[in-house]
């Protein structure tokens, strides 16, 4: 089989040698018979935690050069979950497309794919998917953990502990911003069990990551030799014909879940594979991440769930040691990059440490995995993540205090006049994929003040938006269809009683159907729905699909190949 990237440099005529001649440049006389490695960098200054990503493709250069190839790197969009405003999740799709074009358009054999941070390893993926060329990903790997007063600090958990404990008059503001030096110790990305580390951990279970890669923090050495590694394998990837479609399978997700629930991952990892499997023309839905992980244990003793980090979970064995405890409940046909089954690398994997990665026998919670709610508040399916939830809540029945938009709930959360109890739910609606726009992570709302002061910690929340997966708590999430689509979220009013009831999936207003149905949207929250006139946050909420889809754009749906329908002239 020909190298796609001959179709630029090969033959004589004039395309061929302006092809040639632009690109030569001082390589060696074979350069354009080699094969044509990409590395999609999504280094950034701008997305500190993939910053270090810059040494990596050093790295993963030379194990191109070595294996034969010529290494190309090109930069493609990265999102700062820490910086971008109004959150990154607004720009997954667009990262995802840009990537996708650039990969299509190029004169590129495979691609190496370097993410970190929560978006960048999902946007890459689902471009890797729509175009279908060789592929596979080397993680940015997270952060040393570093500590303050002498207790370790959790990447983001500990911002949400600590900032609750501010208000409620336990921590002194001093002291909190004091903190702030410590959290972040090293290069890498968040230390605790969110999006970051889940995403990463659920490549490996994937396939599309070298098997017991995922989990390397940033700065270990180790994160060098992979990437090296990585350069040389997707050379082999192209000889192999090993592609996306050949390795994301139902299999492969079905793998990805049960480490998803094992891990006590992020709930946003739901969404993101959800549109992964988009892109090939899967059918994964909600109901498949309940029947699959809803009930497999949480071995990892992480935060937010739990108490260590990710640096504990390394040294603990990581996620193939994981994996070896539940290993009779993965798909045993699931391949990786390397075209060898999942389960070869998983079996005979020794937990290192108990407290880290629990025995399967006495797991961190029993049945923890991400459970899919459905009521008549979310006819097309909510989340919540039990292993992050109280549990004396998860049976639950208690009136409803109602938001209409992130804005009306900062100017009234802490209102002491909020007729709100610990036996209330939050209701917080307009942050949707089409409401804010781009299904921002704000479902974990801060209690407020009045009941922070009275000792509660922890009351249920229902949202249609997403929440970190450093955050914590009874959460509601991804409730669809959102508000802003025509969703029940919208007719909710203060005083609905909201029944909550985990072990029977059940998420619902307890009123008469024809009282719920004779209702309207209030203007408050109608107005409150975003409403762009031009530029991507219009073509977003033209297109943009449901949480329970995976909120990608609807034109996205399915694998476009990697053929160039135009040539130039």
């Amino acid at each position: 089989m020909g190298l796609r990237s001959g179709q630029w440099y090969g033959g004589d005529d004039r395309n061929a040698y302006i092809h040639r001649a632009w690109m030569r440049r001082g390589g060696p006389e074979d350069a354009f018979e080699r094969p044509q490695i990409a590395i999609a960098n999504t280094a950034s200054d701008f997305t500190p935690c993939n910053s270090h990503l810059w040494e990596a493709a050093r790295s993963v250069k030379n194990g191109v050069h070595e294996r034969g190839g010529t290494p190309l790197e090109l930069p493609v969009v990265s999102l700062g979950e820490t910086q971008m405003r109004p959150t990154a999740m607004l720009w997954r799709n667009m990262a995802a497309m840009a990537t996708e074009e650039m990969l299509r358009a190029n004169p590129i054999d495979a691609a190496v794919l370097l993410g970190g941070c929560d978006k960048t390893i999902p946007s890459l993926l689902m471009a890797a998917a729509s175009v279908d060329l060789p592929a596979l990903v080397v993680p940015g790997g997270p952060m040393l953990t570093g500590t303050f007063r002498g207790r370790p600090l959790g990447c983001g958990t500990d911002v949400w502990r600590l900032s609750e404990e501010v208000r409620g008059g336990t921590l002194s503001a001093e002291d909190f911003t004091r903190s702030e030096a410590s959290m972040i110790r090293s290069r890498g990305h968040c230390n605790t069990m969110g999006t970051a580390s889940t995403m990463a951990l659920v490549a490996e279970a994937l396939g599309v990551v070298i098997p017991g890669v995922a989990g390397t923090p940033a700065p270990d050495s180790r994160l060098l030799q992979s990437a090296h590694e990585a350069g040389r394998l997707a050379v082999d990837m192209i000889a192999a014909d090993r592609r996306p479609s050949t390795i994301l399978t139902k299999a492969s997700f079905h793998n990805a879940i049960v480490a998803l629930a094992a891990i006590g991952g992020s709930t946003n990892a739901v969404v993101h594979l959800l549109a992964i499997a988009g892109r090939l023309g899967i059918d994964l839905t909600l109901d498949d991440f309940d029947r699959i992980g809803s009930r497999v244990p949480v071995l990892v003793d992480l935060q937010p769930a739990g108490r260590f980090l990710m640096e504990d979970l390394h040294r603990a064995g990581g996620l193939l040691a994981v994996l070896n405890e539940v290993r009779d409940l993965l798909a045993p046909d699931a391949v990786t990059v390397t075209g060898k089954p999942l389960v070869d690398y998983v079996t005979g994997n020794t937990v290192w440490d108990q407290e880290v990665i629990r025995p399967r026998a006495e797991p961190l919670v029993a049945e923890g995995g991400i459970a899919v709610l459905r009521g008549n508040l979310a006819p097309d399916g909510a989340l919540i993540k039990p292993a992050a939830a109280s549990p004396h809540l998860l049976r639950h029945r208690g009136r409803a205090v109602v938001f209409d938009s992130i804005e009306d709930f900062h100017a009234r959360v802490d209102d002491p006049d909020l007729d709100i109890d610990a036996d209330s739910v939050m209701v917080l609606r307009g942050c949707g994929p089409k409401g804010y726009p781009g299904m921002p992570e704000v479902s974990n709302m801060p209690l407020p003040r009045k009941l922070l002061e009275q000792g509660v910690r922890d009351v249920v929340r229902v949202c249609d938006g997403r929440m970190s997966g450093t955050a914590y708590g009874t959460v509601v999430l991804h409730v669809a269809p959102e508000a802003a689509a025509g969703g029940p979220l919208a007719l909710v009013r203060d005083g609905d009683p909201i029944v909550l009831d985990v072990p029977a999936r059940l998420i619902a207003i307890d009123i008469p159907a024809e009282v719920l149905a004779a209702r309207t949207a209030n203007q408050a929250s109608l107005d409150a729905y975003a409403s762009p006139t031009r530029g991507w946050e219009r073509l977003y909420v033209d297109h943009v699909q449901q949480a329970d889809t995976g909120a990608d754009l609807d034109f996205l749906n399915g694998s476009s190949g990697s053929a160039v329908t135009r040539e130039s002239h």
